[in-house]
């Protein structure tokens, strides 16, 4: 749910904080415990297969990983994700946050998926 807004610069950025307690869009799947254990066994893996790959797709591999990780360490702490940015552009209100890591692992999949 979303608490608090501030506009930095309307309508590209603005600080929107969510506790996000489901999946992508807040979607409901499992609960935390669950959804920790997903993220780091995922993150094992991508990391595995990265290191044995090399190069880009170690490093869209760690991208990836860290980010899930550090959601993973929200889940663990708060029992949810904080999520805090928010980029709207052109007319589009877009109404979902989501923060650092979630970028982190946007980047690294981008990164495999353009160079791996």
């Amino acid at each position: 749910a979303t608490r608090k807004r501030i506009e930095v610069f309307p309508p590209f950025l603005n600080l929107r904080m969510a506790w996000n307690e489901g999946i992508n869009f807040g979607l409901p799947f499992g609960g935390p415990g669950f959804l920790i254990a997903l993220s780091l066994a995922i993150s094992a893996a991508l990391a595995w297969w990265g290191l044995r790959r090399g190069g880009a797709a170690a490093l869209g591999a760690g991208l990836a990983a860290g980010g899930a990780v550090g959601n993973a360490l929200d889940r663990a702490l708060y029992g949810a994700v904080a999520d805090f940015l928010n980029m709207s552009c052109c007319g589009f209100d877009n109404p979902y946050a989501f923060n650092a890591a979630d970028i982190a692992v946007f980047a690294g999949v981008a990164l495999i998926a353009l160079k791996a």
